[in-house]
């Protein structure tokens, strides 16, 4: 079974992070990076204020509906050891984003051991980011909008990792 990994790097919405949880529980991801500053609910050892980490952990719960307590995640704030890392381990790291090199995601063989990055909502994956990835994915648009919403992205492009080629 192909093992897929799921980074969600410099999130701001809270709604997006849990919905990205849930989703990821559903297609069988095997881990969650959150990272940057990204919202994560609230750990043990949690070094947030209490009152910040409980408003932040109510409003993940909101969408992610206890996927945050059955889906393996961690919160790492700096990105590039995590792409190294999972480079490391034999992850293709791919960034659902669209520039100039990127592949049609209807077209792309996703491999056995997959990391799919999803990035800022409006601007996208830094630059600097995405020079670390593999490869970049573009879901095709047909209609005027230019993008997705990042959960809905993540959910196509983790879709179609999870059962293209199977």
């Amino acid at each position: 079974m192909r093992e897929i990994v799921l980074i969600a790097h410099n999130l701001r919405s809270c709604h997006n992070v849990g919905s990205l949880l849930r989703t990821a529980e559903g297609l069988g991801v095997s881990k969650v990076f959150l990272t940057g500053y990204t919202p994560y609910p609230r750990t043990n050892d949690d070094r947030r204020l209490p009152h910040e980490a409980s408003k932040l952990h109510k409003q993940i719960h909101k969408t992610a509906l206890g996927a945050e307590e059955t889906v393996v995640w961690q919160q790492e704030s700096e990105v590039m050891s995590v792409l190294s890392a999972l480079k490391a381990n034999g992850f293709t790291v791919a960034a659902v984003e669209q520039t100039a090199l990127s592949v049609k995601l209807p077209g792309f063989e996703p491999p056995e051991k997959i990391a799919l990055l999803v990035g800022r909502e409006v601007e996208g994956v830094e630059p600097a980011v995405l020079e670390l990835c593999d490869t970049h994915l573009e879901i095709p648009m047909y209609g005027q909008k230019e993008s997705f919403n990042v959960v809905q992205a993540a959910a196509m492009a983790l879709y179609h990792c999870r059962f293209i080629g199977l």
